[in-house]
């Protein structure tokens, strides 16, 4: 039976995630996300009212019209976490597809966030809930698992498709992490089975590949530490302390909030992502919020709460959106004297995020850091470890897994080209068994590491 990868988005850069995978006439989708870095570009996108075919002119979704051409019936749409680079699109794609869409329960109810807000189209796909260690049957020629990982969101999953020429891993995004709070480990001893039953194709993200200096990456214990370590002090000063992190990031919000709860402090989680990703975790149960903590997410709550806290900054922690700089976003604006709180010397700002390489975040993210600086505040930058694979982590993976092809995704051709050299280490070819492909490419292999054509 033939099978055949297609690459949609995410094989350029970092975001607008999309594969597919075809096994004879069937076709399982994997992930639709947008490209976050576009949106900053088109500042008048508004994504909720635009048509799709708008959306993949301007780069901001994936351009699935070559979907056209493929022989076969999309069976199911896959969501391996609830990131807007990979959840992002589903409002403007899915209903092209007579499909189910599988997810895991956080990832599920994230989509239909998405699709609440979805003017332009009617989402109306059945939705089935998977969760990790769970299996079920697509078609009678395919199984798909759902293997537990673990990313920086919660309850995210490598789906593993299981045919009868093989097993086809799609492996966006994973890291190795032993000590979340949250999450517990990746199912290691399942991904050693599947390399001993034979895994004919791996998609993996590489996105660290080229990052030669971390090449391990550290488990958020280690980010819990340095924020205890960092807050240690300024929790018993009269100064000011916001935070800022990715407000999908459930586990780093529970251990700040864990640390915070310690103290006389109250909470304040401010912005709509944080109501949208935290309220609905704390809604589920899997974020647990001290009792004197509190969510915001409206203009009106948010300036009320941002009152209160400038009367009496002792009293609490502000911990907000805006760890890129993004001009909108709630810590620039108060960086740029927009809200009610203002800044003062010997205020902290703790910045648990790192700058997302492209040359828009980082300009914007330099000039926050230097309004703060400019106000007298003190600023900690070094409170974050990846969610992403670094390339040790890459090497035990390929071990358990063994595949016979692979395929590097999630990046730009520099991460893509990283991920394959890596690869060759491993005893892997590029051109043989290493596959490096463009949006809107695709390969077509089977069991036979030789018998490849593109």
């Amino acid at each position: 039976m033939e099978i055949e990868i297609i690459a949609i988005g995410g094989y350029e850069e970092v975001g607008k995630n999309m594969s597919a995978v075809r096994i004879g006439e069937e076709i399982i989708i994997f992930d639709m996300g947008i490209h976050l870095d576009r949106l900053h570009i088109h500042e008048d996108t508004d994504i909720d009212k635009m048509h799709s075919l708008d959306l993949i002119e301007r780069g901001v979704i994936p351009d699935d019209t070559l979907m056209r051409e493929v022989n076969g019936k999309v069976k199911a749409i896959v969501f391996t976490h609830g990131h807007l680079d990979h959840i992002g699109a589903v409002a403007k794609l899915a209903h092209r597809y007579d499909a189910p869409i599988i997810a895991t329960p956080f990832t599920m109810a994230l989509i239909e966030r998405v699709a609440k807000w979805e003017r332009k189209f009617k989402f109306n796909n059945p939705l089935q809930i998977l969760n990790s260690g769970e299996k079920c049957q697509i078609s009678p020629q395919i199984t798909m698992e759902f293997v537990r990982t673990t990313h920086s969101i919660p309850q995210a999953v490598t789906p593993a498709l299981h045919t009868s020429e093989g097993v086809v891993i799609y492996s966006n995004d994973f890291k190795f992490d032993n000590h979340q709070k949250i999450s517990p480990p990746p199912d290691y001893q399942r991904f050693l089975e599947l390399g001993e039953k034979g895994v004919l194709a791996l998609i993996v993200d590489s996105t660290r590949a080229a990052e030669r200096d971390e090449v391990k990456t550290h488990s958020e214990k280690i980010a819990r530490i340095v924020l205890q370590d960092i807050l240690e002090q300024p929790l018993k000063d009269d100064q000011g302390i916001l935070i800022t992190t990715f407000a999908s990031h459930i586990e780093r919000v529970q251990a700040i909030c864990d640390i915070v709860g310690q103290s006389n402090r109250k909470m304040l989680l401010l912005g709509r992502s944080m109501e949208r990703y935290c309220g609905l975790a704390e809604k589920m149960g899997i974020l647990d919020l001290p009792k004197n903590a509190s969510i915001y997410g409206s203009p009106k709550s948010i300036n009320r709460a941002l009152s209160l806290a400038n009367e009496k900054r002792s009293d609490y922690v502000l911990l907000t959106t805006g760890h890129q700089g993004e001009p909108d976003a709630l810590l620039p604006r108060i960086a740029n004297d927009k809200t009610s709180f203002l800044v003062q010397p010997g205020d902290n700002v703790i910045i648990s995020a790192p700058v997302i390489p492209n040359p828009l975040n980082k300009a914007n993210r330099n000039l926050l850091e230097m309004r703060l600086k400019s106000k007298g505040a003190r600023i900690y930058t070094n409170a974050h470890v990846s969610g992403h694979a670094g390339r040790e982590d890459h090497r035990d993976f390929l071990r358990m897994l063994n595949p016979a092809h692979l395929i590097p995704a999630h990046g730009n051709l520099e991460m893509l080209s990283a991920y394959a050299e890596l690869a060759e280490e491993e005893g892997y070819r590029i051109g043989r068994n290493i596959h490096l492909l463009r949006n809107g490419q695709a390969q077509v292999f089977n069991r036979n590491p030789e018998s490849t054509k593109s």
